[in-house]
């Protein structure tokens, strides 16, 4: 089963970027989605944004379109999550999941992104 072992992340200035890999174990070449999510403390799970494979279809959510870009490192074999403009109301753990038309998901192990002065 895949494994995702996700890095990036750390403490950013308002207005500053940062860029989040999410790395799959093993190369996949049936029909999946890569999503990423983020999670404030006492709050749900949020979509932030997905890829498909093998289209490639994004979706972001409204709030981080324009700012944030997902997609995928053939190379590397991961899918990234490039982060500009960010403003303190991206502070969050974000994690990358896997799932595929069978049902299986699996998700990384989280990383922190904190936006401050």
């Amino acid at each position: 089963q895949v494994q995702l072992v996700q890095s990036g992340g750390g403490l950013v200035q308002p207005g500053g970027s940062l860029r989040l890999s999410c790395a799959l174990s093993t190369r996949i070449l049936n029909a999946h989605t890569i999503t990423w999510y983020r999670q404030t403390p006492g709050n749900e799970r949020e979509l932030v944004a997905s890829i498909t494979y093998p289209l490639g279809d994004r979706h972001y959510t409204n709030s981080v379109k324009g700012r944030f870009t997902i997609s995928r490192n053939e190379n590397r074999n991961t899918v990234d999550l490039q982060m500009n403009d960010l403003n303190p109301e991206d502070t969050a753990i974000y994690y990358c999941k896997y799932n595929n038309e069978y049902g299986n998901e699996k998700w990384g192990q989280g990383s922190t992104v904190t936006v401050s002065l």
